[in-house]
C-alpha cells in the first residue's frame, strides 16, 4: 500500500530569506545612524553646499535629458531668457553699451565743472588778494589738490617758533574772510627748511611745522566765526617738500612757509 504525500501548506506572508535581510538592512541603517550622531557638521561647509544648489540648477544641460511635459512653454521660457545662469557675465547690449557711454560722459562733465569752478574760485582769490593788498605777500596757484595760498614764515613766524606774530594777524583775518565765503574743505599744510632743530618744545621739524599749522588754524576759527574747524584740518611735512633746494639762505627762507589749500571737491589723497 502506498503512502500518500502530504499536500505542502501554502505559506502566507514574506519568505523566510525577507525577514534575514530586512534585519541586516536596519542594522545597517542603524550603525550609520551611529555614525551620523557622533559626527561633527561644518556648518560654514554645509551652508555653502546648500546655497549652490539653490543658485544654481541641478539640471543643466541642453537640451535637457528629462523629457518635458509641455516642450513649447520650455521654449518660450528659454527665449524670454527667464532660466539664464545667473553665474554666467551677462551679454553686453545697447542698452548697457548706451548706460556705460552715459555713465563716462557724465564724469567727464563733472571733471570739467569741478576745473571750470576752481578756476573761477582761482579768479575770485587773486581778485580778492588785489582788493586787500595781499598780492605781494601771499601767493595763489593751481594745483591738482585746488587752489593753494603759500604764506612765507616772515609774515607769521619768529625762526624756530610757532607762535603768531601781532604784525600777521591782519593779514590772516583776512585770509580767514576769504575762506569764509568759500564751502571747500581747507587744509593748512607746515612746511620747514632742512635745518635740525631740537629743542624742548620742538623735538625736531616735524613738530615745529605740525605746530605752526595748528597756530594758524586755532586763529582763523577763533578770529571769524563763520569759519567753522570740521572744515579745516592740519597737515605737517616738515622738510620732506622743498619747492626749492635748500642750498642758499634765499631758498631756505622760501621752503619755510605754511600752504592754505582750498581742496578740490573731487579731490581724493
Amino acid at each position: 500500500m502506498k503512502l500518500r504525500r502530504g499536500q505542502p501548506k501554502n505559506s502566507k506572508g514574506s519568505p523566510k530569506w525577507m525577514t534575514t535581510y530586512a534585519d541586516m538592512i536596519t542594522l545597517i541603517l542603524v550603525f550609520f545612524i551611529l555614525l551620523f550622531s557622533m559626527s561633527q557638521i561644518n556648518l560654514v561647509k554645509f551652508d555653502a553646499v546648500a546655497e549652490s544648489f539653490r543658485n544654481r540648477m541641478i539640471f543643466d544641460s541642453y537640451p535637457s535629458t528629462v523629457e518635458n511635459d509641455y516642450p513649447t512653454e520650455q521654449t518660450k521660457i528659454q527665449e524670454n531668457g527667464e532660466e539664464s545662469n545667473e553665474f554666467e557675465e551677462p551679454a553686453e547690449t545697447p542698452d548697457n553699451v548706451a548706460a556705460d557711454e552715459n555713465d563716462e560722459e557724465d564724469e567727464e562733465k563733472n571733471e570739467s565743472e569741478s576745473e571750470a569752478d576752481l578756476d573761477e574760485l582761482l579768479n575770485e582769490v587773486d581778485e580778492f588778494l588785489e582788493n586787500n593788498e595781499l598780492q605781494d605777500i601771499i601767493s595763489a596757484s593751481r594745483t591738482d589738490k585746488g587752489v593753494v595760498l603759500v604764506l612765507q614764515e616772515q609774515l607769521l613766524f619768529e625762526t624756530g617758533e610757532a607762535t603768531i606774530l601781532s604784525s600777521g594777524e591782519p593779514f590772516l583775518s583776512k585770509v580767514g574772510q576769504l575762506l569764509g565765503n568759500v564751502p571747500n574743505h581747507v587744509e593748512v599744510e607746515g612746511h620747514t627748511d632742512d635745518r635740525p632743530i631740537s629743542t624742548f618744545q620742538y623735538p625736531s621739524n616735524w613738530e615745529l611745522s605740525a605746530a605752526r599749522a595748528g597756530s594758524v588754524i586755532r586763529f582763523l576759527t577763533s578770529d571769524n566765526e563763520s569759519l567753522q574747524g570740521s572744515r579745516l584740518s592740519a597737515v605737517a611735512y616738515a622738510d620732506t617738500r622743498p619747492v626749492v633746494p635748500n642750498d642758499s639762505p634765499e631758498n631756505l627762507r622760501e621752503n619755510r612757509r605754511v600752504e592754505i589749500v582750498i581742496l578740490d571737491p573731487e579731490y581724493s589723497s
